[in-house]
């Protein structure tokens, strides 16, 4: 039987700041699919990375009077660290900083140089430090731009290489047109495809090391460093082993990406168009998300709104954490996060519908001394499936839950605690098969409760702890 493989990646975060809400949501997402794929037998491979080099990072150093590197090395160890904090399953974490890296990101400009897509010339952009992108006229809101306001524009003016994004109109066009489930969801295939159709226009892919000196060194002129979005966003191959003969990216690209609205331009065109320009295979899917906003506003550092994962998991855990971002923020569109909600969901659906459900079919079980012998085998249906292939997690966490409180109807109705040990054991015993599918399909949001689960489904049921004790604020 051959091996299916998979490949799945969020972005490559900048470590110009502390881990936030809005990344955690997208590693989690990706999580949630890679676990799902590996249940039904893929041969998995899970990663994301740091985006080390640009301006961002060199000004946020010279600001602390510390080396680069240093700077990096500390905030790549908070991303690393999200690994034990949202137990996530990810196999692969590069840094862009990583020697394999480095050369892959100059062996793709020596390809793309090659094929004729790379080319010097002067130029003159206003440019956000924020986005690490040119603005037109077009793009900006008062003159700045619409998703940093409170950074002033940059004016740049000096001689770089260009990315002969222009000549990739007609062949991304006609991508998008032969693979139509190319970006999830729909509206942000349009949106990139009316961004397409306007014209593209070739974009500066360095910058100048007497300026801006933290970066890959461009090949064959010391006196440039290859522009940070162009060596970023050649992570999703260099982590695989490219350009090696031999390694993982034979077997596992192309792949899917998971990435924030923010950057559907970069990974759905500007990726899309350098890899047209060195002859490699296109991205199989991008599904983007969107934002989370704070008690309905956009959080920012001066209204003091700014979600931290670290800070939520120490308060609700980690499964809750998850549940929350999975179940009530849209796949791919804004959510909101807030205390009183996340409390409230806590309380409802984790603590009483599934950890009550649990708590008392256990007890009653344990008292009974009841074993559980279900061997069954559990598989997905085509129906979740689809819903899986299509990142409806908040749809696949309503139908779970709508099965949990199904089951607590049921126990309600029977009473098994008016009954002997005789009269229900057959109903305790279609309980837990039930209740064992529950944990199966749980796995990929909330993995260390539903193993949980799964132990206390088979075997000599002893009495559950609370998976959901109450809160204490």
């Amino acid at each position: 039987m051959n091996k299916k493989y998979f490949y799945i990646t969020t972005t490559a975060p900048y470590v110009n700041a502390d881990p936030h809400i809005g990344f955690a949501l997208e590693i989690i997402q990706a999580d949630a699919i890679a676990r799902f794929k590996r249940q039904r037998g893929y041969d998995v491979v899970f990663g994301f990375g740091t985006d080390e080099h640009g301006q961002k990072i060199y000004q946020k150093a010279l600001d602390q009077k510390i080396d680069p590197q240093t700077y990096c090395d500390e905030y790549a160890l908070k991303f690393d660290s999200l690994k034990s904090l949202l137990n996530l399953s990810y196999d692969h974490f590069i840094r862009t900083t990583d020697d394999n890296h480095v050369k892959a990101a100059q062996e793709f400009w020596r390809i793309c140089d090659k094929n004729g897509y790379i080319y010097k010339k002067n130029y003159k952009i206003k440019y956000c430090i924020g986005c690490e992108l040119e603005k037109t006229d077009s793009e900006l809101v008062g003159g700045r731009c619409p998703l940093h306001p409170n950074l002033q524009l940059e004016t740049i003016e000096e001689e770089n290489y260009f990315f002969k994004f222009s000549a990739f109109q007609k062949k991304l066009l006609d991508f998008y047109e032969l693979n139509p489930g190319f970006v999830i969801p729909d509206f942000r295939f349009n949106e990139i495809k009316t961004f397409v159709k306007k014209g593209l226009e070739d974009f500066s892919i360095s910058r100048l090391k007497s300026k801006m000196p933290w970066g890959v060194d461009v090949p064959g002129d010391a006196e440039h460093v290859i522009y940070v979005w162009f060596d970023a966003l050649i992570f999703y191959i260099s982590t695989l082993g490219w350009p090696g003969k031999n390694t993982e990216y034979d077997r596992y690209w192309p792949g899917i990406q998971v990435a924030g609205k923010d950057n559907l331009r970069q990974q759905t065109a500007i990726w899309q168009a350098m890899l047209m320009a060195a002859g490699l295979p296109n991205t199989k899917q991008v599904f983007i998300h969107g934002f989370i906003t704070s008690d309905g506003q956009k959080m920012s550092k001066s209204l003091g709104n700014v979600i931290n994962p670290f800070d939520l998991v120490k308060i609700y855990g980690i499964d809750a954490v998850r549940y929350y971002l999975l179940k009530e923020i849209p796949p791919a569109d804004d959510g909101d996060f807030s205390h009183r909600r996340m409390k409230e969901i806590y309380d409802a659906d984790l603590a009483n519908e599934l950890g009550n459900l649990v708590s008392r079919l256990t007890t009653i079980a344990a008292t009974d001394n009841l074993t559980v012998d279900d061997t069954t085998i559990q598989q997905y249906n085509n129906s979740t499936i689809e819903l899986f292939d299509s990142y409806q997690f908040t749809i696949l966490l309503e139908n779970i839950w709508k099965e949990i409180k199904e089951l607590n109807k049921t126990v309600d109705d029977f009473a098994p605690w008016k009954k002997n040990p005789s009269e229900r054991k057959d109903f305790l015993l279609q309980c837990f098969k039930t209740l064992k599918s529950i944990g199966f399909r749980l796995q990929p949001f909330l993995p260390t409760t539903a193993q949980k689960i799964l132990n206390l489904t088979s075997g000599k049921i002893r009495k559950a702890p609370a998976l959901f004790p109450r809160l204490s604020i």
